[in-house]
């Protein structure tokens, strides 16, 4: 995935927020995940059509991290939401 490809999410997903946790289930394949932490933040961002420059960007700007370790993790998450066909 291109860093500076517009994505955003392309599936409805039932979500359920229980602490600070989004718990979600896709009716269609009848897996369920949890998404905690900084994931939680990349999932809203997903609401709009984004790039993963942008993603990382924003993070970035929040969290005190590396942008190597930032750009790492965002491209993983993003990999298995692509996976799953989310985004």
């Amino acid at each position: 995935m291109d860093k500076n490809t517009k994505i955003k999410l392309t599936k409805d997903i039932n979500i359920t927020e229980l602490d600070g946790e989004k718990v979600m289930v896709d009716f269609e394949t009848g897996k369920y995940f949890i998404i905690k932490g900084c994931g939680n933040d990349i999932w809203d961002m997903l609401s709009e059509e984004i790039s993963p420059a942008e993603i990382i960007d924003k993070l970035l700007a929040e969290y005190d991290v590396s942008r190597e370790e930032c750009e790492q993790s965002v491209m993983d998450f993003l990999g298995k939401m692509e996976e799953y066909n989310f985004i």
